[in-house]
């Protein structure tokens, strides 16, 4: 492994930077949610999961002052409000929790196959461990309550089989062959990745101060609710039962636990995962209709994310990351 008194990269500036802002993030979403937390057995997966942000954050911070490198802003007290009435459900913390599992657990994995130094690499891979024992944590909890869904269950293979015709591509309309299990697994993590989304930003909606981005985040509301209308419809087109949501209630408060800026921030971090969630599943999906069908979410939730870098810009709110140098500035 690379000497750790070696300058960080590129790809190491990058991973340590967004996991700061991450982390920024979640130091001030969670305290919230425990503020307003009534299940005992819910209780301990957030304060582990703060405990692990807060972790980070003071790791990087040191890591950062020994290099030199400015320390990003994130998020302040002044972003969160613990003492405002409740906005989610419990099931809606632990729901979300699990899909910022799964986002970690990509994130770190990308982190650790760029990064080179030995503590660089060391810091992401605590995260990634320290991430599966939580996702492991959540998913029995949630099984507990019975409230865990499972992807679709299909016969087993009764052999191995070889594709001897081209009709496994599939065509852009007509009889199609039945999606393959790589298939099934990308639709089912599509659905819950907008079930999520459609619940938090129809929260935000409710709550939201700047008009702008109450209209964004309704406008986000409706485009994820579409995009899981449409998920479902592929697997009732295919005879696989359509994983439906449970039951996370947002409640009537009309007051903001979140800044317009923390708000807009999970919102667009949401946003890019979509992106990368709907391309790995253009990938990992041979069905020509499949893919166009992607495709067209695909460039939906992208336009969208793109409008909502806007509104960050408009608002002074986008903290620029590490950049390479411009040699024709001072030209």
């Amino acid at each position: 492994m690379g000497n750790h008194k070696t300058r960080l990269t590129s790809a190491e500036m990058s991973g340590l930077w967004t996991q700061y802002m991450t982390d920024s993030a979640s130091t001030h979403v969670l305290p919230y949610f425990l503020a307003h937390m009534k299940d005992d057995a819910i209780r301990p997966v957030v304060e582990k999961s703060l405990q692990i942000a807060e972790g980070n954050l003071s790791f990087l911070a040191t890591l950062f002052e020994g290099e030199n490198f400015p320390i990003p802003v994130g998020f302040t007290q002044e972003d969160a409000d613990t003492h405002t009435p409740r906005l989610f459900s419990d099931m809606f913390c632990l729901a979300y929790l699990k899909y910022m599992t799964v986002a970690q657990m990509t994130a770190s994995t990308l982190a650790i196959g760029l990064s080179t130094r030995s503590d660089v690499v060391n810091f992401h891979d605590n995260t990634l461990m320290e991430t599966v024992q939580l996702h492991e944590t959540i998913k029995n909890v949630q099984l507990d309550k019975g409230i865990y869904i499972r992807p679709p269950y299909i016969p087993m293979p009764a052999e191995t089989e070889f594709v001897t015709d081209q009709r496994f591509l599939g065509t852009v309309i007509g009889h199609q062959r039945p999606v393959t299990t790589a298939e099934i697994a990308h639709m089912y993590v599509n659905m819950e990745t907008n079930i999520i989304g459609k619940d938090m930003m129809m929260a935000f909606a409710q709550v939201a101060e700047n008009k702008k981005l109450r209209h964004y985040f309704t406008r986000g509301k409706n485009m994820a609710n579409k995009h899981t209308k449409q998920l479902s419809k592929l697997f009732l087109e295919n005879d696989l039962p359509a994983p439906m949501p449970w039951d996370v209630p947002i409640t009537d408060s009309k007051v903001a636990p979140f800044s317009d800026k923390l708000m807009l921030f999970l919102v667009s971090a949401w946003s890019a995962t979509g992106v990368s969630k709907y391309g790995l599943a253009m990938g990992a999906s041979p069905r020509k209709d499949i893919g166009i069908k992607y495709g067209l979410l695909l460039a939906a939730v992208t336009l969208f994310a793109e409008d909502g870098e806007n509104l960050m810009i408009d608002n002074g709110w986008l903290e620029e990351p590490p950049q390479a140098p411009d040699h024709t500035k001072h030209r």
